[in-house]
């Protein structure tokens, strides 16, 4: 019995860790698949050992993805989960099921397609979007308004009125948000060129886009949704269906793949058609959804703790291979971090043929045991990046190598480092390893920096020719220089050195950005700017600033004039400062200056820039007519405030506009902070 209570204990542990990579860090370590058959294995021996019960096990509630970032928000309606089926059998068990619950009535199935997206939920109110609020933990979720509002497809107004359109004049609408493929490939090409970790699929990116503070980048992204489930108390139908049809004629984007089925034949068509039929579709899918279509018969069937006794989710399977482990290698990239990638025997996977699987870090390679030629099971389904799920143990060749990290930098030797409470590893000799090097580079000349006509090949034709070390050397280059090398003719060089001479205009603040600071992305680079209107400013509050404290002698906390630039917390200070204090980064920053390059904010920005607000904390929410969210947070920011998400003591008024968060008004109320109006707000600008 002991080894029994172990094992619920243990499966209970394992599901409660994986609910957090999945929902937290974005990083799913399992398949849907293998996730769904433990949690089986748990809700069964805890059906027969009820003994074990506990009321917190990952069997009893939805899994959270509930952050201390926003504000939580309770449903009005749970936010429940879907039962998961993996095959013809088990949705043959639910229509007999529903059949007989229902005591042989006819009834209807909705079959509907499963996005692969982050759930949400609307609310409206006469017309308007008033919130949107995450699945959180089934009961509440978090407040993501802001951010939702960005997204194109999702209406912020209906067309009409309600008594026109049939609306309710409140009601619910849920469904999810997606990433298309197309955006999510766009994004992962940026995040590569700028050594950040990609995301494994649209999903993840989905669910860590809707959670980023600032809308701006959540803008940037493109997200998409689909709607598809109405919740209210006076409804324009008594079905599912019908009521889709209507939210579709309000604006709201529903889709096409949609069927009401009469028979389980039906059914099973709809599924064997979209199985095949997904694979041209411009967002992931995972499965499909079946729901009664009549609202009086779902009531009748109620739900679960956990989910509607109503709807069934089959999933499909994600296709897999088996094949043999190569090798592992360790690559490394422009900040450090050293990634390990298992090299395959080709298989053929998803149309296409699969070479290499990511591994992510030391604690995934540990967590399979791996050995060099064991068989695995790779997988791609929904998943953009390949990834190895399993390891055939009992087909391991006896004596075979087992895969260890690597200790040393595989490209300069150096001994790796890996921070406590971190999983990546990192090279630490930045200034002498050539793919950092080299990265570093790249990013200088990318788009969104210094716009420099070359790429990654030619960095490392000039590298391994000894041209340049750094990014200042790219301006001491000659055509002479350029014509000694390969497949340079006259015509490509003075291309390339005209896009160096043009690049002397670039704006400080994507200079600053070009250098590559750790932590300091393109809208971090703008509010130093905006803080530092100089370089020289900048270097000497991260380098001459006194520290702001220091709560052990081994803890020296980062600057204090730094923290200050809204959103730079400790981390990414102490990463601004270690810049800085390098000697070699500010030899560079010197012949960056010395050929021309703007180290100072331009003067019609400068111009603009009031210290007003200094100091101040301002929180927008609600619609606004004179102006976008966008632009008041830009004119806060040019007069020396802080754009802030959640409302709390230290904020100073909320920027309050038509239809303000009901939430954020009760909290403001509570704490007594102060609400401004869009013409109070513009009328203190102009008397700037």
């Amino acid at each position: 019995m002991e080894t029994v209570k172990q094992k619920i204990e243990v499966l209970r542990a394992e599901i409660e860790s994986h609910n957090r990579n999945y929902y937290d860090l974005f990083q799913p370590r399992i398949s849907d698949y293998e996730f769904d058959q433990k949690l089986k294995e748990l809700e069964k021996l805890e059906k027969e050992y009820p003994q074990f019960a506990d009321a917190n096990s990952p069997t009893q509630r939805v899994g959270s993805d509930v952050s201390e970032k926003f504000t939580q928000i309770e449903h009005q309606y749970p936010m429940l989960s879907l039962t998961n089926t993996y095959s013809e059998g088990e949705i043959m068990e639910f229509y007999n099921r529903t059949t007989k619950a229902l005591l042989g009535e006819e009834f209807e199935i909705v079959c509907e397609l499963k996005y692969d997206g982050t759930s949400i939920s609307l609310i409206y109110e006469n017309g308007l979007l008033t919130q949107a609020i995450t699945r959180g933990d089934g009961t509440r979720g978090d407040d993501v308004t802001a951010n939702v509002r960005t997204i194109r497809s999702i209406p912020l107004k209906l067309s009409g009125n309600a008594k026109e359109e049939h609306y309710p004049a409140k009601f619910e609408i849920r469904g999810e948000i997606l990433m298309p493929w197309n955006a999510f490939n766009q994004l992962n090409e940026e995040r590569l060129a700028n050594d950040e970790s990609l995301f494994a699929n649209p999903r993840n990116a989905a669910a860590g886009t809707l959670k980023t503070l600032d809308p701006q980048v959540v803008a940037s992204r493109k997200l998409d949704s689909y709607l598809y489930y109405l919740l209210g108390e006076k409804l324009p139908a008594g079905t599912h269906f019908a009521n889709l049809q209507a939210a579709r004629s309000w604006g709201f984007k529903i889709s096409d793949a949609i069927k009401v089925c009469h028979n389980l034949e039906e059914v099973i068509a709809f599924i064997n058609h979209w199985d095949e039929a997904r694979k041209n579709l411009p967002v992931a899918t995972d499965g499909i959804v079946l729901k009664v279509n009549s609202l009086r018969q779902q009531r009748s069937l109620g739900m679960t703790a956990k989910s509607p006794r109503w709807a069934i989710a089959y999933k499909f399977q994600a296709e897999s291979a088996e094949t043999r482990l190569l090798s592992v290698e360790f690559s490394v990239g422009r900040t450090g971090i050293i990634t390990p990638v298992a090299n395959l025997e080709p298989v053929l996977l998803s149309g296409t043929i699969v070479k290499r699987a990511s591994l992510y870090n030391e604690d995934a390679i540990e967590e399979f045991d791996l050995h060099i030629g064991d068989l695995c099971s790779v997988e791609k389904g929904g998943e953009i990046i390949p990834k190895i799920t399993r390891v055939n143990t009992e087909a391991r060749i006896p004596g075979s190598e087992k895969v260890r990290f690597a200790t040393n930098c595989p490209a300069c030797g150096t001994k790796l480092e890996r921070p406590e409470g971190e999983a990546a590893h990192f090279c630490p000799n930045h200034a002498g390893c050539a793919p950092q090097i080299k990265g570093g580079i790249e990013l200088f000349i990318s788009r969104k920096a210094m716009n420099i006509n070359a790429g990654s090949e030619s960095i490392a034709q000039f590298y391994d020719a000894g041209l340049i070390k750094n990014s200042a050397d790219l301006y001491d280059l000659t055509a002479d220089d350029l014509l000694k090398l390969d497949r340079w003719q006259k015509k490509s060089v003075d291309k390339l050195l005209e896009s160096i001479e043009l690049s002397k205009q670039v704006p400080y603040e994507r200079v600053l950005y070009a250098l590559g600071i750790p932590g300091v992305g393109e809208t971090g680079a703008k509010k130093l700017a905006r803080a530092f209107h100089t370089m020289d400013d900048l270097i000497n509050a991260s380098v001459g600033a006194i520290p702001c404290g220091r709560p052990d002698e081994n803890n020296i906390r980062p600057y204090e004039q730094l923290m200050n630039v809204d959103e730079v917390g400790e981390v990414i200070a102490q990463s601004i400062h270690d810049y800085f204090s390098d000697e070699k980064n500010r030899e560079i920053i010197r012949r960056l200056q010395q050929h021309g390059l703007k180290m100072t904010l331009d003067e019609s920005l400068l111009a603009q820039q009031t210290n007003i607000l200094q100091g101040q904390s301002i929180v927008i929410s609600g619609v606004f007519t004179q102006h976008s969210r966008d632009e008041y947070k830009a004119m806060i920011e040019q007069n020396g405030g802080k754009n802030s998400t959640s409302i709390s003591k230290n904020t100073t008024f909320v920027l309050a506009g038509e239809n303000m968060g009901p939430e954020k008004l009760k909290k403001a109320e509570k704490l007594g902070i102060k609400l401004m109006n869009e013409e109070e707000f513009l009328k203190l600008c102009i008397n700037i």
